[in-house]
């Protein structure tokens, strides 16, 4: 196939041509942030009217926006799998957070840490972990020289209720007393990782847990959106049990978030270390629209689903002085594409079990991104597993369809759709029996590339 002989053909490239022999000084920073469960519609740069995100745009205005930006999964846990290993979570079995939460990411995987670590860097992680809770699952034994957050899969951004300290932190193996507002100390320490006097580079993943359920944020954040009290929500979310707002709130968490990225922003410009500092943007899932109140504008489907609006996100990069500003890719990307673009930003080897591509030729240089395609196999919703696959403007979808209720939706049924995206990003209209020899190829493919994949569990 045409697309498969133009990856082989790129990642020869990436492997013989890396931005080769860089020494420690040269080699730049790498800051990976990944957001929780962020709506595809609440960024500046994809439409959001409702709240302003100034520092999170201005990577794009400094860099690249990805318009068609995956993610390997619409849940937290398999997303961060795919984007910390470079490969699909369905190729080593972790494919929805039950099994993670319970397994973890077997030893045998090279995650981020361990890579950017080989290749001369020191390597932090802040923030959401929820890569496993066992021995031998801790960021300090996967790549990571220093670690400050959570390990599972949520926790509070203040003390709640009778706690005088928010549970679950800890700094490396070292339970913390965290009483201010996480997102705020989150940054604080992930500008403290930057700032630390070292010849070697960095690589930082800052993981926010922001805007993930439990909606909860400051006052003062909370009086920039006193308007959207006066504003009816569009249906009844499942957070209207406990908020008369959810939207305020959400929109307060969302902005409290951009402030804290602006003041990292600043601080690598004021040390003047911006232009040596690759930094990626994006989020792990679309968003949970009747959980949270997150709008994935355009797109139909939320969190959970593999239509657009539970797998494509709000992605975006910046390398000033490397990369050209005010780019806009419209080829679909993915997530996995991370790890292959950074390990060539280092002048490091690209492995070629990987199965992201290496960016920088499309961005860097004005080169064309390969033809491929991209998969999808996710087994979380009740009723039915649902798969998908990407190939040029067309995209083939299995999907288990919600029904809308008072307080949230329930399952009801399953159907496959074949939509052209670059005319229906709704996903509203199924071609399948205008296109039936599109339909046929793309099952075929999907299922060839699920034939390679171990069982679901």
């Amino acid at each position: 196939m045409k697309w498969i002989k133009n990856i082989k053909r790129l990642l020869v490239l990436t492997v013989l041509f890396p931005l080769a022999g860089q020494s420690a000084a040269e080699k730049p920073n790498v800051l990976l942030i990944l957001v929780d469960d962020m709506g595809y519609g609440d960024v500046g740069f994809n439409g959001c009217k409702d709240i302003s995100t100034p520092n999170i745009d201005s990577i794009v205005a400094n860099g690249v926006q990805f318009e068609q930006g995956y993610v390997t999964a619409p849940q937290c846990a398999p997303s961060r799998a795919g984007l910390l290993s470079g490969m699909s979570q369905s190729r080593f079995g972790r494919e929805e957070n039950k099994i993670i939460d319970k397994m973890g990411i077997p030893a045998s995987v090279k995650q981020f840490g361990d890579y950017m670590h080989d290749a001369g860097y020191r390597t932090g992680m802040v923030g959401k972990w929820h890569q496993g809770t066992m021995e031998g699952c801790h960021p300090l034994d996967r790549g990571f020289d220093w670690f400050y957050g959570f390990l599972p899969g949520s926790t509070f951004f203040m003390p709640t209720g009778k706690a005088k300290y928010i549970p679950h932190i800890q700094e490396n193996r070292v339970p913390q007393k965290v009483t201010d507002y996480l997102t705020f100390v989150f940054g604080d320490k992930a500008m403290e990782f930057m700032t630390q006097d070292s010849e070697k580079p960095f690589f930082l993943y800052l993981a926010f847990n922001a805007p993930h359920a439990p909606l909860q944020a400051p006052q003062e954040y909370l009086d920039r959106f006193e308007h959207l009290t006066k504003v009816p929500d569009p249906i009844n979310y499942i957070e209207r049990q406990k908020l008369k707002h959810p939207r305020q709130v959400y929109a307060a968490m969302v902005s409290a978030l951009d402030d804290t990225i602006g003041r990292i922003l600043t601080m690598l410009r004021e040390k003047k270390m911006e232009e040596n500092t690759v930094i990626w943007f994006l989020s792990d899932n679309g968003g949970p629209t009747v959980v949270t109140s997150a709008d994935n504008g355009p797109l139909r489907g939320e969190k959970g689903d593999l239509l657009e609006g539970g797998a494509r996100v709000p992605f975006a990069m910046q390398w000033k002085g490397t990369v050209p500003a005010g780019q806009t890719v419209k080829t679909p990307v993915s997530s996995l594409d991370l790890l292959p673009s950074s390990l060539a930003a280092a002048g490091a080897t690209v492995p070629e079990n990987l199965d992201g591509l290496n960016l920088l030729p499309v961005i860097r240089d004005g080169d064309d991104l390969p033809e491929r395609n991209i998969c999808w196999r996710f087994p979380h919703p009740p009723p039915t597993p649902v798969w998908a696959i990407r190939s040029g403007e067309w995209k083939l979808v299995h999907e288990a369809i919600r029904t809308p209720k008072p307080r949230g939706f329930s399952w009801g049924g399953e159907r496959t759709g074949l939509y052209r995206l670059s005319d229906d990003i709704h996903e509203d209209n199924d071609l399948s029996a205008q296109y039936p020899e599109v339909r046929e190829r793309l099952q075929k493919e999907y299922d060839q590339w699920n034939k390679t994949l171990p069982a679901e569990k």
